[in-house]
């Protein structure tokens, strides 16, 4: 059994008041529900009870607390963007297909993006992801411990640039407008005798309310294909057509 998993002998079985059946699929779907209308804060077992109309103590013949829910909804994020997702030949097409899916699922789920990117699941989606990014590596032709180590620089600044995004878009709108404005407005007024640098770019300034994503995972990428070259690897076209 994973850990922290509860044993299926002790999941309810009986219709709740509302005459709801529970499972986990479903505590998943309304405490992601209750998330994205409520914020973070709502990640509790009593709304939860009361969003599922049952008792809230059910909820722990599923998962042991509430972190081991978030566990759960991070796990499903993972397996949002995942599904479907069958890499070719190409390891640089791949990575960078997979960096898009997670950036743009937790875009779609802002609200649970910044709590979920720091954890570790240990859960199914998480499993296949993890295998499925470090065989892409494994077959640009990087030794294993190489591959693990390029994995966790690939993931981190997706998963770092995804939450990032998110927390952006969860902002409240006047707040997300004004540091939009700020590179067009505040920056463009910084007296150059004090910062030369600033001055100098005055013009370029505002690129910066952009996001920096897809130039992130393009200069990580284009990393990865010069060392897989020295490293023996092969079949990094891809990448040389995308960052030319």
């Amino acid at each position: 059994m994973a850990e922290g998993r509860i044993p299926v002998e002790r999941r309810r079985r009986r219709p709740t008041r509302s005459g709801v059946v529970l499972s986990e699929e479903l505590i998943v779907d309304r405490a992601l529900r209750l998330v994205e209308q409520h914020g973070p804060d709502a990640l509790s077992v009593r709304r939860l009870g009361t969003a599922l109309g049952c008792d809230p103590s059910a909820v722990y013949r599923y998962f042991h607390n509430t972190d081991d829910l978030l566990l759960a909804l991070a796990d499903r994020l993972i397996g949002e963007a995942m599904a479907g997702f069958e890499p070719g030949e190409d390891w640089v097409a791949g990575l960078r297909e997979m960096a898009h899916r997670i950036h743009r699922c937790y875009r779609a789920h802002p609200r649970i993006a910044a709590l979920a990117a720091s954890r570790v699941t240990r859960r199914p989606h998480e499993f296949r992801a993890v295998d499925t990014g470090i065989g892409l590596l494994r077959r640009a032709g990087f030794d294993d411990a190489t591959a693990v180590r390029h994995y966790a620089a690939f993931v981190d600044t997706v998963l770092g640039h995804a939450a990032l995004d998110a927390a952006h878009l969860a902002l409240a709108p006047e707040r997300r407008a004004g540091d939009e404005v700020a590179w067009a407005e505040v920056y463009q007024s910084l007296p150059g005798e004090e910062y030369p640098q600033l001055a100098a770019v005055r013009r370029e300034l505002p690129l910066m309310a952009g996001g920096s994503f897809e130039g992130a995972v393009e200069l990580l990428l284009s990393g990865l294909v010069g060392r897989a070259g020295v490293a023996g690897g092969s079949n990094t076209g891809g990448a040389e057509k995308q960052t030319r």
